[in-house]
């Protein structure tokens, strides 16, 4: 993809970009590099123009369909898009059931076990895959649905394949495995999305699914609502990945810590990528709503293919043969969000919950999100709360704490109210006292996500 061709289309086929540039300072006559290319936010773009302005052509009636972000931190965003636009997204799909789990040789049902509805997921999942040699079952994020769906008709494929967030996919599994579900019979393989998960994770969920080979049976994508599937893992990425996690000291060499992101791969012809100075991502892409150095503000990085590889056989580990592409790291949602099944939790949806009367009486207001895993590898949302000088922990204050949570997170969360399963839907709440040195330390800017 050639930035600067997209930039100038841009300037002259949608009414809303010249008006941004003017903004901005720029004149668009004077740009020849892309680096002069202002970076285009949600907030001081696609929430500063109505949505026809945006569009190519100023047409919205041009879109064949669109998806809604939650609006969790401010207004819904929606993105229209047209049949060619997820042609790029499709070519993502390809490249993991062809490449990665032969569907092309094998008879293959693929059962989509995301949320349906107007977000991303879903039916977006399901255009994609109809393009591609397999069958599609949509049960959506139903798993007595999804249980009776693979029980009639498993069977009768060589393979199936579930797609969902790992969270939920963990949970349909194991639910199959207690209802006696023969996963290995059914040669699964699994396509996930939303989060980034452990290499014990993938081994656990593999083991239990009857996946031989976690190495090729397991792919991660990296989408968003924005512009689909942006990335994919391909065998070589998870060898790589799989080797980085058992050496952390060199994980740390790459990736800048020692902690594992999402490594994939993409293709710079549709989806070019570059890393911001603040370590978050930029990615151009072309579509009714074109995005020209859009700052998705993932935080992450951009690997060239040769160097990591090179990288890794220099230190004794040979990844074999894979795509002429280039690796995309993502460690996860910036802007203070966690995720949680696929949704994102904003801390401005906690605050609410901790804003009643008969609890910010004993609280301070300040909080940590994060998502925890258990022994079981079950992933949870953890709330620790600060509670006002003098105030007392309880297990009834925990508990209030936690259903107001809950209460508000599915009011005003629309992802989290559709994608996580109600069981899982009430964190668990620890109440520290004020100024608790590891959660609420004094003289230290508060941070309330952690990862």
């Amino acid at each position: 993809m050639q930035v600067l061709e997209l930039f100038r289309d841009a300037v002259e086929s949608v009414p809303a970009y010249p008006l941004f540039l003017r903004e901005q300072g720029v004149d668009p006559a004077s740009v020849t590099d892309p680096a002069q290319i202002p970076l285009m936010t949600k907030q001081g773009y696609h929430q500063r123009f109505d949505l026809p302005q945006r569009c190519r052509g100023g047409r919205l009636d041009a879109a064949a369909t669109v998806a809604v972000s939650s609006g969790s931190s401010g207004r819904p965003t929606v993105w229209p898009r047209t049949i060619a636009d997820e042609a790029p997204v499709t070519q993502r799909f390809a490249q993991v059931f062809l490449d990665g789990f032969r569907a092309g040789e094998r008879s293959t049902l693929a059962v989509v076990c995301f949320a349906l509805g107007n977000w991303v997921g879903g039916m977006y999942t399901v255009a994609a895959c109809r393009r591609l040699p397999v069958t599609v079952a949509a049960p959506g994020n139903d798993i007595d649905e999804i249980l009776r769906v693979v029980g009639e008709l498993g069977g009768h494929f060589e393979q199936t394949v579930l797609l969902g967030y790992p969270p939920f996919v963990k949970n349909v599994i194991d639910a199959g495995v207690a209802r006696g579900v023969d996963w290995p019979s059914l040669r699964v393989k699994l396509v996930l999305a939303g989060e980034v998960f452990s290499e014990q994770w993938r081994d656990l969920v593999a083991a239990r699914a009857g996946i031989s080979d976690p190495e090729t049976g397991v792919a991660s994508l990296y989408g968003t609502a924005d512009a689909g599937v942006l990335g994919n893992e391909t065998p070589l990425s998870v060898r790589l990945r799989r080797f980085l996690a058992g050496r952390p000291d060199l994980a740390a060499t790459v990736f800048g810590e020692s902690r594992l992101p999402t490594l994939v791969q993409y293709d710079p012809a549709t989806r070019l990528f570059e890393t911001a100075p603040d370590g978050t991502l930029v990615f151009s892409a072309d579509g009714t709503v074109p995005l020209v150095r859009y700052h998705i503000a993932d935080e992450g990085g951009v690997l060239p293919r040769e160097e990591l590889v090179a990288f890794c056989r220099e230190h004794g580990f040979d990844p074999g043969d894979g795509p002429d592409q280039p690796f995309v790291y993502v460690f996860g949602r910036s802007l203070f969000t966690v995720s949680f099944f696929g949704a994102n939790v904003y801390p401005e949806n906690v605050t609410v919950g901790l804003e009643r009367a008969d609890i910010s009486a004993w609280t301070t207001g300040r909080f940590v999100l994060s998502t925890v895993e258990d022994d079981d590898r079950d992933r949870y949302l953890s709330v620790v709360v600060e509670l006002a000088p003098g105030a007392g922990a309880s297990a009834e204050r925990e508990r209030i704490a936690a259903s107001s949570i809950r209460s508000e997170l599915v009011r005003l969360n629309s992802e989290f109210a559709h994608y996580v399963p109600e069981g899982s839907q009430t964190p668990r709440v620890e109440l520290r006292a004020a100024d608790d040195p590891e959660f609420f330390p004094k003289g230290v800017k508060h941070r309330y996500t952690r990862r």
